[in-house]
């Protein structure tokens, strides 16, 4: 009986792992924590060369409100998700951050907030 009980707790706390995470998760992370919000840029596009650049010295730095393209910024600087299905996220959660990983055709940012 022990070991069954056991069994499903395992499955509960894998299930809880596997929890797929949407633009709606993410956007209501940054709503619900816009006061505190570090943000990393890993990447962006640039069209000078047409494609992908990666940051040399990609750091956490608070995050700055926009007012330009809301739909896609969630009015961040820093921030830009593409929508159709073409945003991908990762959770983050280690010893020092709670937050996502975010890449698209427009390059991939890092929105954490400090634990």
């Amino acid at each position: 009986m022990n070991i069954i009980i056991l069994v499903l707790d395992l499955i509960k706390e894998k299930n809880k792992e596997m929890k797929k995470i949407t633009r709606a998760t993410f956007k209501s992370f940054v709503k619900k924590n816009s006061d505190k919000l570090l943000i990393k840029s890993i990447s962006h596009f640039d069209g000078m060369t047409d494609g992908i650049e990666y940051s040399e010295k990609a750091e956490f730095k608070p995050a700055e409100r926009t007012e330009g393209n809301a739909d896609y910024t969630l009015g961040f600087s820093g921030i830009w998700l593409v929508g159709r299905s073409a945003d991908y996220f990762k959770l983050i959660d280690n010893e020092k951050y709670f937050g996502y990983y975010v890449y698209n055709c427009c390059g991939s940012f890092e929105v954490v907030i400090a634990k």
